[in-house]
């Protein structure tokens, strides 16, 4: 079997996804490439951008963009080291924003068809890529048309982010579960995890 290349880390919000990325990503003990997709566009998400980059080690090289980390996982995925895109949740919401009637079903398509992009590069390239997401179909419907779209949206690109990696981990209270492992185990029917 192959080595673990293509990883998504996903869980509701503040539980532990992105800290548990970055320790994966640590480990791997190779040069790390950051791709940060969030946009400073309110205070608030200016000071979580600060704190993201104070956990993070200043040996990292850091890149911010918030539309295309596809052409920067391809080019950046040709050497052998490690490759975090944190979040895939923001992408999404900047791609569906962007777009301009974010309700149109061709929009839903166009997104979809540059998360299924996304997610062949991560898989083809030689280095290992971790990717973080959130879950966000658990809770209450969303109350309005734009909100219920990204949620449909966000799950749709979740799937096709999963079906593509080796590894899903689903973090709760801080734990990681691989839930893709578990799935495999529970088909063959063993109930070994060891």
């Amino acid at each position: 079997m192959r080595e673990k290349k293509l990883i998504l880390v996903t869980g509701g919000a503040r539980s532990g996804k992105s800290s548990f990325a970055e320790r994966l990503a640590k480990e791997a003990q190779k040069p790390v490439t950051y791709i940060a997709t969030c946009q400073p566009l309110d205070e608030e998400m200016a000071f979580r951008i600060q704190e993201h980059r104070k956990r993070r080690p200043k040996n990292w090289k850091t890149v911010e963009e918030p539309f295309n980390p596809t052409d920067i996982i391809a080019k950046e995925g040709k050497s052998d080291g490690v490759i975090l895109l944190d979040c895939l949740a923001l992408l999404v919401s900047n791609l569906l924003l962007r777009e301009k009637d974010p309700n149109d079903p061709k929009s839903f398509s166009r997104v979809i068809e540059e998360i299924e992009n996304l997610a062949i590069t991560c898989r083809s390239v030689k280095g290992e890529v971790i990717v973080v997401t959130n879950e966000v179909g658990m809770g209450v419907v969303p109350e309005y048309p734009l909100g219920r779209t990204y949620r449909d949206l966000l799950g749709k690109a979740n799937q096709i982010m999963a079906l593509y990696s080796d590894s899903v981990y689903l973090l709760v209270c801080g734990i990681p579960v691989d839930v893709k492992q578990l799935n495999r185990v529970l088909e063959k029917g063993v109930y070994d995890l060891q």
